[in-house]
């Protein structure tokens, strides 16, 4: 629920602004740029999200670090990567652990105790010791 909260545009860009701290014309520079997906209202205009808010507040990171705009957008790009890659690495660690545990399940149906053994296990017979 939370998820599609953060997600809902709801701040125009006026207040988006004003919240991050940046002129709306930097806002339309970062949309233009590919740094910023804002919502648009049936008429066209922009609503941001707190999720694009928390982009903005990335992308000012970045850039008062050194990196340009160019530079912000590749490691946007790589971070949505490492991210989608992480997904899926939790994904696949979730499936061998299941995986494991049914192997670990049936071979505990297949281990006969040793009293109910056709044939009792003696050390010594094949050394021909008793």
């Amino acid at each position: 629920m939370t998820r599609h909260l953060d997600t809902r545009a709801v701040y125009v860009i006026s207040v988006a602004a004003e919240l991050s701290g940046v002129h709306p014309q930097t806002l339309r520079i970062y949309e233009r740029k590919g740094l910023l997906e804002p919502g648009r209202t049936s008429g066209g205009s922009r609503r941001f999200s707190e999720a694009d808010l928390k982009q903005l507040a990335r992308i000012q990171e970045l850039t008062q670090a050194g990196l340009n705009l160019e530079g912000v957008k590749r490691v946007l790009a790589l971070e949505a990567e490492v991210a989608k890659l992480q997904q899926s690495i939790d994904q696949l660690q979730i499936a061998a652990r299941r995986d494991i545990e049914a192997t670990h399940r049936q071979y505990r149906r297949e281990i006969v105790p040793l009293g109910q053994s056709p044939v009792p296990f003696n050390r010594g017979a094949s050394t021909g010791r008793r």
